[in-house]
């Protein structure tokens, strides 16, 4: 099984096993660019379609089909058909569920280098980290997935009287999945793994900006043999995620995304008619780092935690709060390691970082640069455009942070690192928990005890001890406040794809 330990897949590392990473296809043929609906492909109702581009040139790849309200409807339609009572995939058994899977897992490893080829055409990250992470990361939640449908199952409970009862796991039902740009294969992994394990049927609507892989993906499924109308993919906007949140017949909604959007699909789930909400949303994770760790280990971490595809996780350890008698070093240090990483071109096995998004991400970024440097913050690496075609910025560091600036308060999405100072231990956990988030943090000790006492301490879904950014598809990942609800990953996030019902049937009485 695999396991998603990404602390050591760095980059520097990632150079040593190039020569045995295939080449890419720099210019792999977009194969799909329409609707996926019951196993077919169809044009919008509305005839628009939309450009997704490449950000590292700014040139069109594809015009990709737009769907809207009236498209959702139809897959919606189809889904509901997929998820008749008596329907194929109903009377399915179980275990023929995990098989299905297990043969998506089987197509993806076939196709794994022209996957990995458009996941860095379309989103930009290196070629290096699209093959060896982002592919197989994605491959392993789906066998995991597959290993899990025919073991989710209820239990039989002692009830008083002359009763027997137990309980059943039941899929909930149509499922709206809505996933982000940053991870578009393994987002789409970790949605579609517990839903289809459990027995549901999904829309999908993929970030504008990729598209792409899901798409190549929902081809596979009809390879693999799912049944038409169990997976359905909707590209386009905002319009057609909200249709999905407020369709009356979709049982339950996914969303990953930002925070603000967030609040707005729980809002929506609410009003039309109180479906499953489950949420993965921003952060703005402490990564506390103590005089007793290893400082040569701690840097190269922290750096990893922060800068790992371009700064565009939600998990990022984006308030680094170092202790004062190392604070010094470890900024000298830090500075010099985000000068030495490699920007450009993310098809270049010799590149660390390829592109941000889009022009209005880096955009954004740029302003939360000049604004932590109106407001006081020290600016000791990086802050700017790097070139003049493509999204690329210089990786940044910022020292004197304080809690209160913006950039130290605000998800900034990007590759900024934040260098905080602190003293003592409960003023660190103190001021690591002032935050509305609660994704991610992590510390660097030596002593365990000292790291017990703030891991107890620490409000947030994942914390990390002298490590970063491990992750594993049998361990739960999600988040506390503002961060979201609900859990992925692990046997925590078939929950939210079943409802438990009780079935209670009376014993008759002993014939004397």
């Amino acid at each position: 099984m695999l396991r998603l330990i990404i602390k050591k897949i760095n980059f520097n590392s990632l150079r040593g096993f190039a020569t045995a990473v295939p080449a890419p296809e720099t210019n792999p043929s977009v194969l799909y660019a329409g609707i996926f609906i019951n196993n077919e492909w169809h044009q919008s109702k509305s005839g628009k379609k939309f450009e997704t581009l490449n950000p590292a040139t700014e040139e069109c790849i594809a015009q990709v089909q737009q769907g809207s309200a009236e498209d959702i409807n139809i897959a919606v339609q189809a889904a509901q058909e997929a998820f008749r009572l008596g329907s194929p995939w109903r009377t399915m058994d179980a275990s023929r569920r995990g098989l299905l899977l297990n043969r998506l897992a089987d197509l993806m490893e076939r196709d794994r280098t022209y996957l990995a080829s458009l996941e860095t055409l379309d989103n930009g990250k290196p070629y290096s980290t699209s093959y060896g992470f982002d592919v197989p990361a994605s491959i392993g939640v789906l066998r995991y997935y597959a290993g899990w449908a025919d073991k989710n199952h209820g239990k039989v409970i002692p009830m008083d009287g002359k009763f027997f009862a137990y309980t059943r796991h039941e899929p909930v039902g149509v499922c709206g999945q809505i996933i982000p740009w940053n991870f578009p294969l393994l987002m789409a992994a970790w949605k579609l793994g517990p839903a289809l394990a459990t027995g549901n049927c999904v829309i999908l609507k993929p970030a504008e900006q990729t598209p792409l892989t899901a798409l190549y993906i929902a081809q596979l499924t009809k390879e693999a043999g799912f049944p038409p109308g169990v997976v359905n993919v909707v590209p386009g906007f905002g319009d057609a995620g909200a249709a999905l949140v407020h369709h009356p017949h979709v049982d339950k909604v996914a969303f990953t995304g930002s925070t603000e959007v967030g609040k707005l699909v729980q809002k929506g789930a609410a009003e039309s008619n109180l479906k499953r909400t489950t949420l993965e949303l921003g952060g703005k994770s402490p990564n506390i780092i103590f005089s007793d760790s290893d400082i040569n280990e701690a840097v190269e971490t922290a750096h990893f935690g922060l800068f790992f595809n371009m700064g565009q996780c939600c998990c990022a350890g984006s308030r680094t709060y170092v202790e004062s008698s190392i604070y010094d070093e470890f900024v000298e240090r830090s500075a010099a390691r985000a000068k030495a990483r490699t920007v450009g071109n993310p098809f270049d096995m010799n590149i660390e970082s390829g592109p941000q998004i889009d022009e209005e991400q880096m955009n954004k970024i740029l302003g939360m640069v000049e604004k932590g440097k109106s407001e006081g913050a020290k600016l000791v690496q990086g802050g700017s455009r790097v070139g003049e075609k493509g999204y690329f910025i210089a990786p940044t560091v910022f020292a004197d942070v304080k809690d209160n600036m913006t950039i130290a308060t605000d998800e900034i999405f990007g590759p900024v690192q934040q260098i905080l100072k602190f003293d003592k231990v409960s003023e660190v956990i103190e001021r690591a928990n002032k935050t509305d988030y609660g994704l991610a943090a992590a510390v660097f000790t030596k002593d365990i005890d000292k790291a017990n006492y703030i891991v107890q301490g620490l409000r947030a879904g994942t914390v990390w001890v002298n490590t970063y950014n491990a992750l594993a598809t049998q361990v739960p990942f999600g988040g506390y406040k503002m961060s979201g609800m609900g859990r992925e990953l692990g046997e925590y996030g078939l929950e939210a794809y079943t409802e438990v019902k009780s079935v209670i049937t009376k014993v008759p009485e002993k014939n004397s």
